[in-house]
């Protein structure tokens, strides 16, 4: 199985390079991104040594999926996705902040939760909830963008007052934010799934606000099994995910969680390929398709061969 751990291309009129966790994105003109959805994993703020074979194009799929299901709601930046791992679309001016909705107590919300807080970024959470409860409605908790370090928690107010983002767009993203989870929720029903949380990033251009990134994938939001929920929670039961949450788990077990002095566990084949058929298998319930593999060949040829051509029609 062939996988794409880096990229290394140079097309014209590129402007800008970026190498992230798992994507490199290219800057063209000035006007356009070229994003390559990686094979890299990362966990615990760690890449993993080793990629997951079709882990990017699973990633890079779900996201045009859920892009194309939600473009009546606001405009998206992709213009075409010319290879299963490759989106192509306009250059934003991100705003700095991040809209994580929360439909349900889990992760982050609930250790704040567990530990005595009732207000997360603002807003109050009622008493007596347990983990993984349904929320009486969805909250929005959003978190800065930070150029270094760790994202953090902040609330409306303070984003406003400190001028961030301005009032009039902030309550924009807000009422965008609610109806792509909404159609989220809605999409991830007719699959037996539940919607937990999940974070968009948006920005601007022309003065035209645009939903940026891959939205609604495993590794952006967290998704329970439908059926047996309601059971799990009467029972006090732990809820089955549908999430990279068997990675982190299997790192754990392994004695790793990013902590110094801490080794990675060695990612032997047979690991690496349970891995990348977990992701199938994600792609496979999300979306409702059954996963088409790539034609065999050098990947990174096909790659950029691809991307040439898409940058000929722009």
């Amino acid at each position: 199985m062939s996988a794409i751990k880096e990229t290394n291309f140079t097309f014209e009129k590129q402007t800008a390079f970026y190498r992230g966790k798992v994507r490199d994105v290219y800057t063209i003109d000035n006007q356009y991104l070229v994003m390559v959805a990686s094979d890299r994993i990362s966990a615990f703020d760690v890449v993993l040594p080793k990629p997951i074979p079709y882990k990017g194009q699973v990633l890079n799929q779900i996201a045009a999926k859920f892009l194309k299901a939600t473009e009546d709601i606001l405009p998206n930046w992709v213009i075409s996705v010319p290879d299963p791992s490759v989106t192509v679309g306009h250059l934003c001016e991100p705003f700095k902040v991040e809209m994580v909705i929360r439909g349900y107590l889990s992760g982050h919300a609930w250790r704040t939760y567990r530990d005595g807080g009732r207000v997360l970024c603002g807003v109050t959470l009622p008493e007596g909830l347990k983990e993984n409860d349904k929320l009486p409605e969805p909250i929005i908790t959003p978190t800065t963008k930070a150029d270094v370090g760790h994202d953090e928690d902040i609330s409306k107010e303070e984003i406003i007052a400190r001028g961030i983002v301005s009032k009039e767009d902030y309550e924009q993203l807000e009422k965008y934010a609610h109806a792509l989870f909404q159609r989220g929720t809605e999409i991830a029903k007719e699959r037996g799934l539940i919607l937990v949380d999940t974070k968009y990033e948006f920005g601007k251009k022309d003065g035209q606000i645009y939903l940026m990134d891959e939205i609604h994938t495993p590794d952006s939001s967290r998704y329970f099994y439908l059926e047996g929920y309601e059971e799990r929670q009467a029972k006090g039961e732990p809820q089955r995910q549908l999430s990279k949450e068997f990675v982190r788990q299997w790192l754990i077990e392994n004695g790793f969680q990013g902590k110094e002095g801490q080794q990675v566990p060695e990612m032997t084949d047979e690991i690496i390929q349970s891995i990348s058929e977990r992701y199938i298998e994600l792609y496979e319930h999300i979306t409702g398709e059954k996963f088409q593999y790539p034609e065999e060949g050098d990947v990174l040829a096909r790659v950029e061969s691809n991307i040439n051509k898409a940058l000929a029609n722009l």
